[in-house]
């Protein structure tokens, strides 16, 4: 919004406005610095309504009895906090981001979706006390269904140059060494960390695996993320560390002779990302003012549904699933700990690997306090976050 104000002035009036304003690396730190005030200081405020409107944290106890004794303390504490990071991301987004890029309509379009999923459930959750929410298959469903759309806009050519004919944003456009890729090429190519040039490319009919692995990316990293939200700060500080990483290889993207030089794709536009990445950082981190133990709100499905939402649509876009999958290895984790749990107790006649699932509950069974079991996730995250970056250099 502030950016097609800025290029108005600068049109029609004789009003100077300084360069630095239009530089992404400047709107990508007023990105993280207003949603990082937006959240500290409106924080009190919203809690305060959650506490009014007793949004109570439900506590699972089918399938982990103990799990009601270990967090009764937290039987009061207020969910939906996702509401504050992501009015505060949608804020940033608005003010800071080029309203013309069709990267910025689908991030915002990926917050709005997933997060009134969420909070839809977190309301049938708050409302009926002994209600699990919204049923599996409708919230997985529509997922599903945000996924779908977004794997035809990037594969399926004809729908692509319908929705850009005559619109007010654009496609993206992406190169690699001296070689210019369309929307459709571009999200053909597959990389991997560590490996120079694409792991593998599709063609044809192949692509039609390309849109069901951006089916398995976006509604697997929303899920993980919401699977990993259990204990305070633990959601916030591993999303955290995967946004930096995510908004570090948008930024560079988006260079092209730092992109040459790195040997990594050129995404024309792809700051825009990194703005946004960037406003998850400084959300998450204002969020965790309160969110850290012991928490004062919960970030609810809400929050946790729509920021592993937006990382998987990031790692769709600018083609770094596989990076994903590497620095947020504590989200691939915990959603392999539920996974195996299940099939254990289905087919091991009800013998479970872990003392409960997701994995951080398993070592709370085993005596650790919770600040460790959250401070010691984040160091793992934050190893992860490193190899990530320093895969840029290998390649």
């Amino acid at each position: 919004m502030l950016l097609l104000l800025l290029k108005f002035l600068t049109t029609y009036t004789a009003i100077k406005i300084p360069a630095v304003f239009y530089y992404s690396s400047t709107r990508m730190i007023l990105a993280a610095i207003t949603t990082l005030l937006f959240t500290i200081l409106m924080g009190p405020y919203f809690i305060n309504k959650l506490y009014a409107l007793k949004t109570g944290q439900s506590i699972r106890v089918e399938d982990c009895p103990m799990l009601a004794d270990l967090h009764k303390k937290k039987r009061e504490t207020p969910m939906m906090g996702g509401i504050l990071i992501l009015v505060s991301m949608i804020i940033a987004l608005l003010l800071w981001m080029d309203l013309h890029s069709s990267f910025t309509l689908i991030l915002l379009v990926a917050t709005l979706w997933l997060g009134t999923l969420g909070g839809l459930d977190d309301y049938l959750k708050m409302k009926h006390k002994n209600s699990k929410g919204l049923r599996v298959r409708t919230k997985f469903g529509f997922q599903i269904l945000f996924a779908a759309l977004l794997g035809l806009y990037l594969f399926w050519p004809a729908l692509t140059e319908f929705i850009h004919h005559g619109a007010f944003f654009s496609a993206p456009l992406s190169k690699y060494g001296d070689q210019l890729y369309s929307t459709q090429s571009t999200y053909a190519h597959y990389y991997f960390p560590f490996m120079k040039g694409a792991l593998f490319t599709l063609t044809g009919w192949g692509l039609i695996l390309g849109f069901f692995f951006t089916l398995v990316v976006v509604t697997g990293s929303s899920n993980a993320v919401n699977l990993t939200d259990g204990l305070d700060g633990l959601a916030s500080g591993t999303v955290l560390l995967v946004a930096l990483v995510f908004a570090t290889f948008a930024f560079l993207s988006n260079h092209i002779q730092m992109a040459r030089y790195l040997n990594i794709l050129y995404l024309e536009g792809s700051s825009e990302i990194a703005i946004y990445m960037c406003a998850v950082v400084g959300a998450c981190l204002g969020f965790l003012w309160y969110n850290g133990y012991p928490a004062q709100v919960f970030m609810g499905d809400t929050g946790s549904l729509a920021l592993g939402g937006v990382l998987g649509t990031a790692a769709v876009l600018l083609r770094r699933e596989f990076l994903l999958a590497l620095v947020g290895g504590v989200f691939v984790i915990e959603a392999l700990s539920v996974i195996l749990q299940v099939l254990s107790y289905r087919y091991r006649n009800k013998r479970r690997i872990f003392r409960c699932a997701p994995l951080h509950h398993h070592f709370e069974f085993k005596g650790w306090p919770e600040p460790k079991v959250v401070l010691r996730f984040w160091i793992i995250g934050f190893i992860l976050a490193l190899f990530g970056l320093v895969s840029l250099r290998f390649q």
